[in-house]
């Protein structure tokens, strides 16, 4: 595994846990990597279609998309 996909797998579980919204920042300070690994890993996870962004002002949030929920099959 390479360091950007352990970065990728660390944001995902951050974002599960707190379901705020995060900036790279705040995400860059918790995987203790650089903004630029870290954004790098979102726009990754942007591709996947995995999390949403919602833009206020200057800042971006960061989202984990929730799955829809089962309808038991």
């Amino acid at each position: 595994m390479g360091k950007i996909d352990k970065v990728i797998s660390e944001i995902k579980d951050i974002l599960k846990k707190d379901n705020r919204g995060l900036t790279i920042q705040e995400l860059s300070e918790k995987t203790k990597v650089s903004r630029i690994t870290t954004a790098m890993a979102l726009m990754k996870l942007e591709g996947q279609s995995l999390i949403n962004i919602r833009i206020i002002g200057n800042c971006k949030l960061h989202y984990l998309k929730s799955r829809g929920v089962s309808n038991g099959k």
